[in-house]
């Protein structure tokens, strides 16, 4: 059996692997999402297992999410006035879907994945305002938009569940439900995935999953990713980013359609 606290050797190619894919996977989750089906096929590559895999690609989002929240907030682009009402919904969540991730078979990551992302690309294709406001909208307050606790407790479960895909999830709750537009929409995004990831971790180094070593060098990647993520993003035309978050979408899907 796998024991995910021996220490093993690690080669210099597949830490430089870990570090490219987190990089990689950094810039695609702060622009929207779908880094994971980088960095959890690379995980796997070394021999960990789905659960263990996914368990331990949370350093990477966890790091990578601190830091891109933190540069977006230095550039003023974090509302922080509601943060805290968005941010209890989908902690609770992922606390519940951390503990069905810890005790579900991991065969039922697969088809979680898969119905998220399909049903995330069609509402791109059918309505593209959902995730992507036009430019002068007001955004809603938590107390004004009660579905969206229920949108964002999905979102938490989800994430807790399965970490790929989950900033689609969030973007679609934060865009389509408070109506934020895509740049304050992501970094909201870092801030609820960082909480609902802190919380995932919290379940799985408790269940004894995490393999740090790899971890902790992907984190090098990820954290590198998101701060040229945040600078893209900043930079980046609303049209640009509703198009490379459709795209994406379109890869996510595929990816999970080929993993199903």
């Amino acid at each position: 059996m796998f024991d995910v606290n021996s220490m093993y050797p690690i080669s210099l190619s597949f830490a430089a692997l870990l570090v490219v894919v987190g990089f990689i996977a950094g810039v695609i989750n702060t622009l929207a999402g779908g880094g994971s089906n980088l960095t959890l096929p690379a995980l796997m590559l070394m021999g960990l297992p789905a659960d263990v895999a996914n368990a331990t690609n949370r350093l990477g989002v966890l790091m990578q999410s601190v830091t891109g929240a933190k540069d977006f907030d230095r550039n003023g682009k974090l509302a922080r006035h509601d943060l805290l009402n968005i941010l209890k919904p989908t902690l609770l969540g992922s606390l519940l879907g951390a503990v069905i991730a810890a005790f579900a078979p991991s065969e039922w990551l697969k088809p979680a994945l898969l119905f998220a992302m399909v049903a995330m690309a069609l509402v791109i294709l059918i309505r593209p305002s959902v995730v992507a406001p036009p430019l002068g909208t007001e955004p809603h307050l938590m107390k004004d938009a009660p579905h969206a606790r229920w949108t964002l407790f999905f979102a938490g479960v989800y994430g807790g569940f399965v970490q790929a895909g989950v900033g689609f999830i969030l973007i679609a709750a934060l865009a389509g439900s408070l109506r934020y537009d895509l740049v304050k929409t992501n970094a909201i995004k870092m801030v609820c995935t960082a909480a609902l990831t802190m919380a995932a971790l919290i379940v799985f180094i408790w269940q004894g999953l995490v393999a740090w070593v790899p971890g902790l060098i992907l984190a090098v990647g990820t954290v590198l990713g998101a701060k040229i993520g945040v600078r893209i993003a900043i930079k980046a035309s609303p049209k640009g980013l509703k198009w490379f978050l459709f795209i994406m979408t379109v890869a996510a899907s595929v990816a999970a359609l080929l993993k199903a």
